[in-house]
């Protein structure tokens, strides 16, 4: 096979067989579909790489978008916090004392900035990617499983066992060979496009597996620091969680098919698919925010006389769609009695909408916005 071979380890009632990818580049076999869907990935990417050079509001959509992806990245993982739930908590009004999901996800977007700004000064590598383990695990469920360090031991993927289990990785052994070898892969000249590599890094970490948990999340995240790596990204636009979580049956599967079936291609169209369906929505959205805030820009400037305080509002509500009266009194540097005016005209005017229906500790949201996301 092209992508590995299963081989047997131990013997007797204890032996099992584990994959043991092959090495990176593989030959892929390109078709018309596949050739098709390259070009159209590569437009739709090329113009959300352009959108982010000319915009200067592609960075409210950055600052949501990592948090949509965050949050849908560990819902594949089993995470049930919400992208609603999140923002909360940022905004210190979350509904819970404490809510280990949300700081899974927190933890997730520390993650991505932390390995966005290291990219700046130290090359995509193995050392880079143990690094953005630990953040990923530092403090939550999967503290215990060595934040940071390659396993030293064997793991599977599913069922109860090893014996019952979906998928088992390489040995420790064979799993740095196949780290050194796809660490050499990224950096290393290739005729194939980039987009097609960016598909193989991912599959081939899935395979390898190389962390006791949060090998899932650190995959992802390698997508869209390859695509900075390669500068085929100025900035963290690309993200795939969202269309990978909708189609996360086909995701698995695609990925099992690499490994018991040789079936690359499956996967690499499945992968630009996502590609080409993703910066597509991300062009919209950019776009639709645009629009929002020019329409309720031009809304303020009807409504109100001094526009000061309602403009500092408005930009907050951008990075935080979900405030109170005490949110906007520092936000705004007001007292409460020209808050609470400030936030009801907000209200009035239709910006903001108020959620909880309580006469006290009211809650209100930027809600045209939020359903832009």
């Amino acid at each position: 096979m092209r992508s590995g071979t299963f081989q047997k380890q131990l013997s007797g009632e204890l032996a099992f067989s584990a994959f043991i990818p092959k090495n990176l580049p593989i030959e892929i076999k390109f078709d018309s579909k596949l050739n098709d869907l390259l070009s159209k990935a590569d437009l739709a990417l090329g113009r959300l790489d352009g959108i982010a050079e000319t915009l200067p509001e592609v960075d409210y959509f950055i600052f949501m978008y990592a948090r949509k992806e965050a949050t849908l990245s560990s819902q594949i993982e089993g995470t049930q916090a919400t992208f609603s739930e999140l923002l909360k908590a940022e905004s210190n009004l979350s509904d819970l004392e404490s809510n280990n999901d949300v700081d899974e996800i927190i933890n997730y977007i520390n993650s991505m900035n932390y390995g966005i700004k290291r990219l700046n000064e130290f090359p995509l590598s193995l050392p880079l990617i143990k690094e953005i383990h630990k953040e990923l695990l530092v403090g939550v469920r999967g503290e215990h499983k060595n934040p940071g360090e390659f396993r030293k031991s064997q793991n599977w993927v599913g069922g109860s066992s090893i014996n019952t289990a979906t998928y088992i990785p390489p040995p420790v052994y064979d799993m740095m060979q196949s780290l050194n070898n796809l660490e050499k892969f990224m950096h290393e000249k290739s005729p194939l496009p980039v987009l097609i590599k960016t598909a193989l890094i991912h599959s081939q970490f899935e395979s390898i597996h190389p962390f006791l948990d949060g090998n899932g999340r650190v995959g992802r995240l390698l997508i869209t620091f390859y695509l900075i790596h390669r500068e085929v990204l100025k900035k963290p636009l690309l993200y795939l969680s969202e269309y990978f979580k909708k189609h996360k049956q086909l995701y698995y599967d695609n990925l099992n098919n690499i490994r018991y079936k040789d079936d690359i291609e499956s996967w690499i169209k499945f992968f630009l698919e996502g590609v080409k369906e993703t910066s597509d929505n991300a062009v919209k959205s950019i776009r639709s925010i645009l629009e929002l805030k020019k329409n309720d820009k031009e809304i303020i400037s009807k409504n109100f006389v001094r526009q000061d305080n309602a403009l500092k509002l408005f930009n907050h509500l951008f990075t935080s769609p979900y405030i109170s009266v005490k949110t906007v009194e520092k936000v705004c540097r007001i007292k409460n009695p020209s808050a609470i005016k400030l936030v009801q005209k907000f209200v009035d005017i239709g910006i903001l909408v108020e959620q909880t229906g309580k006469k006290r500790n009211k809650r209100f949201v930027f809600e045209r916005y939020m359903k832009l996301f």
